[in-house]
């Protein structure tokens, strides 16, 4: 009997409705590419049961915290059973970002200057002092957000001093650390990477806009509040650097299969990083669907092409390790 690739989605962390949005979607994708698939979330019986039958290959569609930390791919490690996507230490590196960024900025990338604030040193320091010193620093608008964290959730644009503190306090809900980061204004947008064992490439820009500025979660996850354009409306060149952008932080963070950075095209085309994620949605308003059908491919195509590549990377390593 043939072993099913399990899609694993739901999970406890703040983003589990749009895991469980984006498992079904990847499920009926690779069913309708012919793939035996069987669907999973993640509870106490799921250590048994991968132990007892282990999946061909586990699809990864766990968002937030407890899906993108690594923790979750160290335990599928620990029972030797391939999943498709970043490796546990790089899923924390790619998780974290002001490492990430941090990385990504040794290889020449821009990204906008932040700060980095623990909840403890905002409190013992003097929260208006604090946010005084940060505001002479980077100036306004900034944008505020849990330093690890999907979805924008706890993510605020400020554009008054006075909001900064409201904006702290909601990255805070979120995380115990804040990142502050000086605004950039420009095109956002979104660049795919995939990788099915033929070398990373960068799939269409998906350029994005925001009914209210910023690409939060409600803009995220609310048919008809976010306009999608894929190609993006930029010169060639100005597009090709950010699939160059994109390539290199999936590269330089470790990541494999399947990656999104998120970028900011400024007025005059130059390109910074955001943030990378290691699992990116797969909902109807997600951003790596609408490219991949831009590209002209096939989401179930694409995604059982990423699950052969996972297996044969494990039947790789087993030979090394047997060797």
């Amino acid at each position: 009997m043939t072993r099913p690739v399990v899609v694993l989605a739901g999970g406890l962390s703040h983003e589990r409705d749009v895991s469980l949005r984006s498992g079904r979607r990847a499920a009926e994708a690779l069913r309708a590419a012919g793939v035996e698939v069987a669907e999973r979330d993640v509870d106490g019986t799921l250590l048994a049961a991968f132990t007892a039958e282990p999946p061909a290959c586990v699809v990864p569609m766990l968002h937030g915290e407890s899906g993108e930390d690594g923790a979750i791919r160290e335990v599928l490690d620990l029972l030797g059973v391939p999943y498709v996507g970043a490796g546990p230490a790089a899923c924390r590196t790619a998780f974290d970002k002001p490492v990430a960024k941090t990385l990504v900025a040794g290889v020449g990338i821009s990204t906008p200057e932040s700060v980095v604030l623990p909840h403890e040193t905002f409190r013992e320091l003097g929260a208006q002092d604090v946010m005084a010193a940060v505001v002479a620093r980077l100036g306004l608008p900034l944008v505020v957000k849990p330093a690890r964290g999907g979805s924008a959730l706890g993510c605020t644009l400020v554009s008054d001093e006075a909001d900064l503190p409201d904006a702290m306090v909601d990255a805070f809900a979120y995380g115990p650390v804040a990142l502050i980061e000086r605004f950039v204004a420009g095109t956002e947008v979104a660049v795919p990477v995939l990788d099915d064992g033929t070398g990373p490439r960068a799939l269409p820009v998906v350029a994005i806009r925001a009914d209210g500025g910023i690409y939060d979660y409600t803009a995220r996850y609310t048919a008809g509040s976010t306009e999608f354009t894929v190609p993006a409306p930029l010169p060639a060149d100005v597009l090709a650097e950010c699939a160059r952008v994109a390539v290199a932080a999936h590269e330089v963070l470790g990541l494999r299969e399947l990656s999104r950075s998120d970028l900011i095209v400024a007025a005059d085309g130059s390109v910074a990083f955001l943030e990378v994620n290691v699992a990116p949605g797969f909902t109807e308003t997600s951003l790596v669907p609408l490219s991949v059908e831009a590209a002209g491919l096939d989401l179930g195509d694409v995604l059982a092409s990423l699950v052969r590549a996972a297996s044969a990377r494990d039947v790789r390593a087993g030979s090394r390790a047997a060797g």
